[in-house]
């Protein structure tokens, strides 16, 4: 279910209390950092006033709601969405596909993937495949761990017949990246988001709890070990966004970076 399924036309009311709760922000909160009164966000949340079209696309950006969400909301009170979505193959996209495809043909040697807000995998460069296809046997492990064939990178790395299961530093890093990915699910407010991370904390079963013992590194690498293999990988990713994205698919699109934390790791990709 979407927000925008929960939300029909004409429940404006109903859908800004549910992002000013999902955004944890009072009615005097909002009212600062959309520069509005808290009378005022009060009475359109009651209904004793009606929003324009500016004051929807105000609240929503002082609320950071992404772009999609943003559509959903200006429907709810009446008026046309402002955002479109383009897929990445039509010629008004190519800007985007372009920066996109140097971004991750510069990173090589090393792994760097194009997500969608769903995890999903929609881009990879030559260093990914290769350590994807190294960790799973090609598409096997995709199917040992029952992806729909959308090549969802969470599911991957969490399930235990995945990915988890060459992470030598699980107990360590699983439940960092289990919240992770609950905060992400949390902070979006994406009720089909949402939906995903109950069916992924369904199936991928217990996470290790949090250690308190972890020494504060500045970062937290996966450490690989995978069969056959008399060495081991160490790996931290970095993620970028679209900072000024006006197109939904732009704005949900994230590039994850994988950066090598040892030498050792360094010449495996290198080489």
């Amino acid at each position: 279910m979407t927000v925008n399924q929960q939300f029909k036309q004409g429940d404006f009311r109903q859908t800004l209390k549910y992002w000013r709760s999902c955004k944890k922000m009072s009615q005097l909160d909002l009212a600062v950092s959309a520069e509005v009164s808290q009378r005022h966000v009060s009475w359109l949340e009651t209904g004793r006033s009606k929003p324009s079209r500016e004051m929807v696309l105000r609240l929503s950006e002082a609320m950071d709601v992404p772009l999609r969400d943003r559509n959903q909301i200006l429907n709810s009170a009446g008026f046309a969405s402002a955002f479109s979505e383009k897929a990445l193959s039509e010629p008004t996209m190519r800007p985007v596909m372009k920066v996109l495809e140097d971004m991750l043909d510069h990173h090589n040697p090393f792994p760097a993937i194009v997500l969608d807000r769903l995890w999903n995998i929609k881009m990879k460069n030559q260093a990914a495949e290769a350590l994807f296809d190294f960790a799973g046997q090609g598409e096997q492990m995709w199917s040992d761990i029952g992806d729909d064939g959308s090549h969802n990178l969470a599911l991957f790395s969490l399930h235990p017949k995945g990915l988890r299961q060459y992470i030598s530093n699980w107990d360590e890093v699983g439940s960092a990246l289990f919240r992770r990915l609950r905060r992400e699910t949390i902070d979006s407010g994406d009720t089909e988001l949402i939906d995903k991370f109950k069916t992924l904390e369904s199936i991928v079963g217990d996470m290790p709890e949090e250690n308190p013992n972890i020494s504060l590194l500045p970062i937290l690498p996966l450490e690989f070990v995978f069969p056959g293999s008399e060495f081991s990988l160490s790996l931290f990713s970095v993620i970028s966004t679209f900072g000024t994205a006006q197109d939904i698919t732009a704005d949900e699109l994230r590039i994850e970076a994988f950066f090598p934390t040892d030498d050792a790791t360094r010449h495996f990709f290198s080489q």
